[in-house]
């Protein structure tokens, strides 16, 4: 059975960091770009980061830039989003998900799978 189990999320004060993971079970996750999305309340589910197979590559949305660094390790089956500087509009569920090999375009990708999500909450 094939799943992404998120994790890491929690209640932060701005300005704080949080570590979120997302472990791969039923496929080999070496294989596969992955990408980190999130859906505000009300708002539409928007991809945040992406990352190439082999690490060497990875994407960044504007609003996330500087603040926000994708990782992996295939050999734990599970990739990272470590999130700094956290502010109000930053707060969402955050979702890891298979995604397109070109990874500039972050798109959401075969072989389709997607995480259930982990909510982040960023309020002093």
């Amino acid at each position: 059975q094939v799943q992404l189990v998120e994790s890491g999320g929690g209640l932060v004060q701005p300005g704080g960091s949080l570590r979120l993971s997302c472990e791969a079970s039923g496929f080999t996750l070496q294989y596969y770009a992955m990408g980190w999305f999130r859906q505000a309340p009300g708002k539409e589910r928007e991809a945040v980061s992406c990352i190439s197979s082999s690490s060497d590559s990875t994407y960044y949305a504007d609003s996330v830039k500087g603040r926000f660094v994708a990782s992996r390790d295939n050999a734990r089956e599970t990739i990272y989003l470590q999130i700094n500087n956290l502010t109000p509009e930053d707060t969402a569920i955050y979702y890891c998900a298979t995604v397109y090999r070109d990874i500039h375009q972050c798109t959401f990708g075969p072989p389709g799978y997607w995480g259930q999500g982990t909510q982040v909450t960023v309020a002093s």
